[in-house]
């Protein structure tokens, strides 16, 4: 049995006003929430039970295992506040079987990732690590902490974002998943906040442990912002992304209850919630339009997230922008490069024009 912690406890602040009632792990990317994604890589990689590492709205994954089986045996273990990724952690391993030498797969729950699971347990195991990283490369890694490794694959330090083009000694980043031997888990300090990345795995190099590291070259993105976002979903529709829980590929998705105007247009790995509704001559081109949404005739959305219930007004221009729950945007408005309106906001028709050359 090889069991996993998944570390859905982050409030998402990067992704507001999408995460004002909903955990940003639950946010619905391809049709379904990311956690699904997730969790169902997880179970084909061999992997039999899940804890789900929560803090903030924790009562909406609740509310998420009662609805489904996914195959897999998951359990919750709640922080009464928030207690970082090393903590969070910790914090998770009472409610694991696991112990000793056992691998426990950690995944961060906000990253979208093709990287082979069952190979990176593999690699632990066979390396007799005592924590394994998947990493990866990336173009430009300054907003990233770097992570050297030598010839052997073990991990040498770990690097703070790099100032100067002297301190890029390496384009690998932390992908956010990792093999932890139990017992180092166990190590991890209680009661207080600890961050594995600043704390645990530089301590763990300075105590001489085996700290390895595997490159992976495949489809890698941190969905933290709300550009990201759309584009992870529409990665996935696309089948650029890989993830067993996508219901279909292709050039949209259209979800169940949905109704859309013949002569819409819909392109670019666009997803149409439940029970949406787009109207006759709507462009909709590699967005998210969330369940229960409205888009009337004419409107042109692009590289959006159209939130829950919302309404896009006839004619009207989103590009590069979220439109929150519930809100409800005039007939001819133009909201680009950025915009994001709070849930229930009112925008009359004709009223805002944004784009970053105004």
């Amino acid at each position: 049995m090889t069991e996993a912690v998944l570390l859905v406890g982050g409030q998402g602040t990067r992704l507001r006003p999408l995460t004002v009632s909903t955990p940003k792990p639950m946010l619905p990317v391809a049709g379904v929430p990311f956690t699904v994604h997730q969790i169902t890589r997880a179970r084909d990689a061999g992997i039999t039970r899940i804890v789900l590492a929560t803090s903030y709205r924790s009562d909406v994954f609740r509310e998420f295992l009662d609805d489904a089986d996914h195959g897999v045996e998951i359990v919750i273990a709640t922080e009464d506040e928030p207690l970082g990724t090393g903590g969070a952690i910790r914090h998770a391993l009472p409610y694991l079987n696991s112990s000793g030498d056992d691998p426990v797969v950690v995944f961060n729950g906000d990253v979208l990732t093709g990287v082979d699971i069952a190979g990176l347990i593999r690699h632990h195991v066979n390396s007799a690590s005592d924590v394994t990283l998947y990493l990866t490369p990336v173009p430009d890694p300054r907003a990233y902490g770097l992570v050297p490794t030598d010839a052997t694959g073990r991990v040498t330090a770990f690097l703070e974002k790099p100032q100067t083009p002297e301190e890029i000694v390496t384009n690998q980043i932390n992908a956010g998943c990792y093999v932890f031997r139990s017992s180092v888990i166990s190590a991890i300090p209680t009661g207080r906040p600890v961050s594995v990345e600043r704390e645990t795995f530089p301590q763990l190099l300075a105590d001489d442990a085996r700290v390895s590291g595997v490159v992976d070259h495949g489809y890698w993105l941190d969905l933290g912002t709300p550009l990201a976002f759309a584009q992870g979903s529409r990665d996935l529709v696309l089948g650029l992304a890989p993830s067993p829980a996508v219901p279909q590929i292709g050039e949209s998705l259209v979800l169940e209850g949905a109704v859309v105007a013949r002569d819409a247009v819909l392109s670019g790995g666009t997803t149409i919630g439940r029970r949406a509704h787009v109207e006759s001559g709507a462009v909709i081109e590699g967005s998210v339009v969330f369940d229960d949404a409205h888009v009337h005739s004419g409107a042109r959305i692009r590289d959006s997230i159209i939130g829950a219930g919302a309404v896009i007004g006839e004619g009207s221009v989103v590009a590069g922008a979220v439109i929150g729950d519930g809100a409800h945007i005039g007939s001819g408005n133009e909201l680009l490069d950025g915009v994001r309106i709070w849930p229930r906001a009112h925008l009359a028709d004709g009223t805002v024009r944004f784009s970053s050359d105004s």
